[in-house]
């Protein structure tokens, strides 16, 4: 079950809502939040990222600020390794290290505490997030995840909104696996 079947992945866009012109017209919003309500679809997810990931040996899994959390430290908790987030800036505590990325309409920056992979030389870590769109914050983050010298190995994320390339971009730094596509 490293890569589900058109079944599997139909059972799983199924738990998550859809709904149109939000925040904008035009916009079809992915609503996860019925997913993670969804006991049996939520297990169901992390069973399958287990299994994914079970054999890569890896050190960490980073998830991006805020949904990216939900995901990883879940994942993370399954596999028996350590979570680290990615945050918005001045949200962490400790000293950080940032990486600025271009929006539609100017720039947004992420941040990373400086020991968040305490000090392990050459960490193997996994990005994941819910959903890669333009992929500027996956770019920024991986960029970021690189500062410290640990090696991102995979970036993930439940959804990939393939019209707009983000994960061929994201491609370019690391492999990527889209649970779902749409």
């Amino acid at each position: 079950m490293k890569i589900l079947n058109e079944q599997d992945k139909k059972y799983l866009l199924d738990s998550i809502r859809a709904i149109n012109d939000f925040p904008k017209p035009g916009i079809v919003f992915r609503d996860i939040t019925t997913l993670l309500n969804d006991q049996k679809a939520f297990s169901f997810l992390m069973q399958h990222l287990t299994e994914r990931y079970r054999d890569y040996n890896l050190d960490f899994i980073v998830g991006i600020e805020s949904r990216g959390f939900i995901f990883g430290a879940a994942l993370a908790s399954c596999l028996g390794i350590g979570f680290v987030p990615i945050r918005k800036p001045k949200k962490l505590p400790y000293i950080t290290i940032s990486q600025k990325y271009t929006l539609e309409y100017g720039v947004d920056e992420v941040q990373m505490h400086i020991d968040a992979f305490r000090d392990k030389k050459n960490a193997k870590v996994l990005l994941i997030d819910d959903l890669i769109a333009t992929g500027g914050t996956a770019k920024a983050s991986i960029e970021l995840i690189r500062q410290t010298k640990a090696e991102c190995v995979e970036a993930c994320f439940l959804i990939n909104l393939v019209e707009l390339n983000g994960s061929k971009e994201i491609e370019k730094l690391t492999k990527v696996y889209s649970v779902l596509e749409v």
